[in-house]
């Protein structure tokens, strides 16, 4: 017999992405899935069919709405991006 146990679940204050933010990920996941994601600011730099790319823009756009999501690493270019402006 199995015996069934029940999920430990993180309080909020000890989650690194928000609940938000992963359904902004996943949104952008399937936006990707439709072939709706596209790259670039206004969306002219074409398809994007890279996994990573989507998550990638998804955490973005999930900063932008001010969703709890850590800082991009240090040497990526977006934070290169914020630091030039």
């Amino acid at each position: 017999m199995a015996t069934t146990r029940k999920a430990r679940t993180k309080s909020s204050s000890q989650r690194r992405y928000s609940r938000a933010a992963g359904k902004t990920v996943e949104r952008t996941m399937r936006r990707r899935k439709h072939g709706t994601l596209r790259r670039g600011k206004e969306g002219h730099g074409g398809k994007v069919k890279s996994r990573a790319q989507a998550i990638a823009i998804g955490l973005s756009e999930a900063r932008e709405k001010g969703e709890k999501v850590p800082p991009p690493p240090r040497g990526s270019a977006s934070s290169r991006r914020k630091r030039s402006t």
